[in-house]
């Protein structure tokens, strides 16, 4: 004779309506004070961000007015034309700060590919102005004291310019080794003078003052471009990370669509876990945004790989936590649903229930009793991992002999009652052994209340 029973209760009915009715996975977007704090965040990093744009073109332009009047007019027209497109670019990201658009990254494309062929054209007119100092050349072999001085006032051009890319660009991230080229050359230019070979020396110094000048431009566009990846990966991670605060608690819908009073989805407690790691996931990929040593490729595959995997790891989170709820509710409900039938069945009184450790997210006990002192003990635990497949074992107490047969009809007794409410419930099988007495000790999960299991965090 085996006084455990045990019924396998498959997904409910009323289980699948709820989750059809849950729409769980789609996260909740559309937050006012969640938009709005996304483009304070939003504004506050651009604004970083161009600071130091601004900083390094303020230091640009101490240079340029440093410069001889041969490049001074032509790295003016630069500066300005970079300056321009700097402010616009800020201006445009801040305008559109927590609500870019696929229409605004193409328009900002634009805007950025035009300034970028206006200042090709400037280099165009650079180079030519080069050609046609170069043609002094000969002028200059008759009087060696004016070419050593335009010699020297080249090589004083570029020194300056390299430095500048030195201290101020990036250089080695878009162009690596090119500024140590170019200077190499600034050397032999250099040597030529020295030896008298003017001609040489000034036609290697303009053509590397010009690199030196391309490199500079070339890098602070590049790094434009960077910061307007930035802007995006960094909006990007920030919504996420408020659609994360944003969904913690959500709302619990009726079948009827509408929220259900005073009852809410806290998805940190339910997920045991899941939550606080997206949110450190996206704490992690937020601060790789922020670097400024991070590339352009990494910032956008942050925003366009790891911000929409994020999202969607947010729904899978929230939805397998009201999934949680669901079940964690449905547990009580079968647990009523077995005791009303044997308190009709077999005038069985219900006299105590409790979740395992006083945890909701566990299974549910609940403790019957005769009035001969026979007590019965049900054991409602989840079956497959997030699913609404449940257990319910009937742990039956029994001072006096029970017999096995009359055991097997309370089973069958619970399983028709259950099919009755719509559950698909299997055979009753006996179990092996005789009941643990320490189960009847319900308030013992009271008492334990606070011990959470390992991976769980209180509600």
């Amino acid at each position: 004779m085996s006084g455990k029973k045990r019924i396998q209760v498959d997904e409910s009915e009323w289980y699948r309506l709820q989750r059809k009715a849950q729409q769980l996975k789609e996260v909740q977007r559309n937050l006012p004070q969640l938009m709005n704090e996304v483009r304070a965040q939003t504004r506050a990093d651009i604004d970083r961000t161009f600071r130091a744009v601004e900083e390094r073109q303020r230091q640009h332009e101490g240079v340029v007015r440093n410069l001889s009047a041969q490049t001074r007019q032509l790295e003016e027209d630069t500066t300005r034309r970079l300056r321009q497109q700097a402010q616009e670019l800020h201006q445009a990201l801040d305008a559109t700060a927590g609500q870019l658009r696929e229409e605004t990254r193409r328009q900002l494309a634009e805007q950025q590919e035009s300034t970028r062929r206006a200042i090709a054209a400037e280099r165009a007119e650079r180079r030519a102005e080069m050609a046609r100092l170069s043609q002094e050349v000969d002028l200059l072999k008759q009087d060696r004291a004016q070419a050593e001085t335009t010699v020297r006032s080249w090589l004083s051009d570029a020194h300056e310019m390299a430095g500048l890319v030195e201290r101020t660009l990036p250089h080695e991230r878009y162009a690596p080794g090119e500024l140590a080229k170019l200077t190499a050359r600034l050397s032999t230019a250099e040597r030529n003078m020295a030896d008298g070979r003017f001609d040489a020396a000034l036609a290697l110094v303009q053509d590397t003052y010009h690199g030196l000048s391309e490199l500079r431009v070339e890098t602070e566009q590049k790094e434009l471009d960077r910061c307007s990846a930035q802007t995006t990966a960094v909006e990007a991670l920030v919504r996420m990370d408020k659609l994360i605060e944003g969904n913690a608690d959500r709302p619990v819908l009726g079948s009827d669509g509408a929220p259900l009073p005073g009852i809410t989805l806290d998805v940190g407690y339910w997920s045991e876990g899941e939550l606080d790691e997206l949110r450190r996931e996206t704490t992690e990929a937020l601060r790789s945004a922020r670097n400024d040593a991070t590339d352009s490729d990494e910032l956008r595959r942050l925003e366009g790989q790891e911000a929409p995997r994020l999202e969607r790891s947010l729904g899978d989170t929230v939805e397998r936590a009201g999934m949680r709820q669901l079940a964690s509710q449905l547990r009580v409900n079968l647990a009523d649903a077995v005791a009303h039938t044997l308190s009709e069945y077999a005038y069985y009184d219900l006299v105590d229930g409790e979740y395992d450790r006083a945890d909701p997210r566990g299974g549910y006990y609940a403790k019957l009793r005769h009035m001969n002192g026979n007590e019965i003990v049900l054991d409602v635990s989840q079956g497959a991992e997030d699913t609404g497949e449940c257990v319910v074992r009937v742990l039956s107490y029994d001072h006096d002999t029970t017999a096995e047969a009359e055991l097997r009809d309370r089973a069958d007794a619970i399983q028709e009652a259950l099919k009755a409410e719509g559950h698909q419930v299997s055979e009753p099988v006996s179990e092996r052994g005789v009941p643990d007495p320490e189960l009847l000790r319900i308030d013992r999960h009271r008492e334990q209340r606070g011990q959470q299991r390992p991976g769980t965090a209180g509600p």
